[in-house]
């Protein structure tokens, strides 16, 4: 039987629970959100405390089985393109055809090392088969990582490269853990606060979850939509993909990939997708935009325009580039807009021309936006942009079937993908949402396939938004994989779900302290923003 502990507190109320539900029972019998994760196998202990953070908002940690002494580490070598290979230039990588991976194995052997061959295969999704992704090289099994990590330093010296990895974040149905999960549930029957999504001071930087959510006096966050975060990809900290902030649409979609959909300060939550459409309109001319507050030319995620290279279609962690662009700027973005080649149009509060900029980039006046243009839409802009003339910008966020969208106050939306449930039913869906790469296997094998930290977002029959962080890359807790991620939001009872960014951005925050482990070895990384849980003000 499962055993309950509850004690209240003057504040807080805590509820303690601990065991697992018997392996014979119907899900049928029990409400959904309280069946145990289905991580590992049925007969794990499962331990769930519930606290009270303010009224309607609860926070419940989860902790599943214990650390399992059949996992271990081991080197995965990386696989060179090879003789075999369908492309002999190829980079190496952790997963290759089997040819490549004999090739590699043979090698090894000579050199004195022990491999195994091992065929991934991983499970189909909504839009995506699965099966054999391909065959890994691994050498040695090892107690601790610092014996693996010196292996790997043996098969540097042989001319190899590799990793040292934990056999638990392979994502074997056998595992017994330990898994950590934190669940943060919103109440709309209850809440009397707000839940918003917040950039901080400006777009184009950094902070942390814990820094937003402390500049915001937030009761509780956790880190929010995908970004940039190499200077080579655009400006760290734009949001990779749609952005909407108090109603106002200052990041343009990653073309058709969902989103968190915060409605009315958290009373209703959906997940939708959605693309976009903007213009800017002169005397007698009206340009299509391309982009909306990030660098021109640089497409993080994708699914831009036509042009784009290599596609426009969603590919995630890829920057598409596009030489031709006309980008809409405003001072949200912030002090400064971006320099580079090309032609800038300045406007003023009421939208009027006050100045031309070539090459573009620099300050906006109080209450101002921009229009900058590079490669042949310089041309365009030129034409259309003299200094004193006012200048229209529209932008318009449709939904998955092309209908207009127009938020009000009080809605935000974050980026996501990909999706996870949807009508209560499992629906995972990488490669529509640009996690599948053909030819590259090994993409798929890190990011979807294997555990990591997690954060995941929804709401369930009951209409109470939820949001989820898994922590991972360790021993004491070896995160979720994709598909892993789907079954936990089911078995939370989420009628919708969706992943969120994950990895090292992974972040709780409750009562200004970090309540999760991030897995950056510098610690909380900083994000591009978070969604924050507030107090009721009145």
């Amino acid at each position: 039987m499962k055993k309950r502990l509850c004690t209240v507190g003057a504040v807080l109320g805590v509820l303690v629970t601990v065991g697992v539900l018997p392996a014979q029972a119907s899900p049928a019998t029990r409400p959904a959100r309280d069946a145990t994760l289905p991580l590992g196998p049925a007969d794990l202990t499962e331990t769930r405390t519930t606290t009270t953070l303010q009224p309607g908002v609860t926070l419940t940690r989860i902790v599943r089985g214990e650390e399992d002494p059949a996992a271990h580490w081991t080197v995965e070598v990386s696989i060179p393109g090879g003789d075999t290979s369908p492309d002999p230039d190829a980079p190496p990588t952790a997963l290759k055809d089997r040819a490549s991976a004999d090739e590699l194995a043979a090698a090894l052997e000579r050199d004195g090392f022990r491999p195994r061959v091992e065929e991934v295969t991983t499970p189909e999704a909504a839009d995506y088969a699965g099966g054999t992704l391909g065959w890994r090289v691994r050498v040695g099994s090892f107690a601790s990582q610092a014996a693996a990590t010196s292996e790997r330093a043996r098969l540097r010296a042989a001319g190899h490269t590799g990793s040292a990895v934990y056999t638990g974040w392979d994502g074997d149905a056998a595992d017994r853990g330990p898994w950590r999960v934190d669940v943060l549930t919103i109440d709309p029957r209850r809440f009397r606060g707000s839940l918003h999504a917040s950039y901080g001071p400006d777009l184009e930087n950094r902070e942390t979850t814990s820094q937003l959510a402390e500049a915001a006096g937030a009761r509780a966050a956790v880190n929010a939509g995908f970004f940039v975060l190499d200077p080579q990809a655009g400006a760290p900290g734009d949001p990779a993909g749609v952005g909407v902030y108090d109603g106002r649409l200052l990041s343009e979609p990653v073309s058709g990939r969902p989103a968190l959909v915060v409605h009315d300060n958290g009373r209703r939550t959906e997940i939708s997708r959605f693309t976009w459409q903007g213009r800017v309109t002169g005397r007698d001319t009206s340009l299509g935009l391309n982009g909306i507050n990030r660098v021109p030319g640089l497409i993080r995620n994708c699914g831009g325009t036509a042009g784009d290279r290599p596609t426009s279609l969603p590919l995630h962690d890829v920057t598409c580039t596009n030489t031709d662009e006309l980008v809409a700027f405003t001072s949200d973005f912030g002090r400064h807009t971006p320099q580079g080649d090309g032609l800038e149009a300045v406007l003023d509060a009421h939208d009027r021309v006050v100045g031309l900029r070539s090459p573009r980039g620099g300050p906006l006046p109080a209450g101002g936006s921009s229009v900058q243009a590079t490669g042949r839409r310089v041309a365009e802009l030129s034409s259309l942009a003299r200094v004193g003339d006012r200048l229209s910008v529209r932008t318009t966020l449709l939904d998955e079937h092309g209908r207009r969208v127009s938020p009000a106050p009080g809605t935000d939306i974050v980026n996501a993908g990909p999706e996870l449930v949807r009508d209560g039913r499992l629906h995972v869906t990488p490669a529509t949402d640009g996690m599948v790469r053909p030819g590259d296997p090994s993409f798929y094998y890190g990011w979807v396939h294997k555990r990591n930290p997690r954060t995941l977002a929804g709401v369930d029959a009951a209409g109470r938004t939820v949001l989820v962080t898994a922590d991972g890359r360790s021993t004491g807790a070896l995160g979720l994989s994709i598909g892993e991620s789907a079954r936990v939001a089911e078995a939370l009872g989420l009628r919708d779900a969706v992943n969120l960014d994950g990895g090292g951005s992974t972040t709780m925050v409750t009562d200004g302290d970090v309540v999760n482990d991030p897995s950056d070895t510098a610690g909380e990384r900083p994000v591009g923003d978070a969604l924050l849980i507030l107090p009721d003000r009145k």
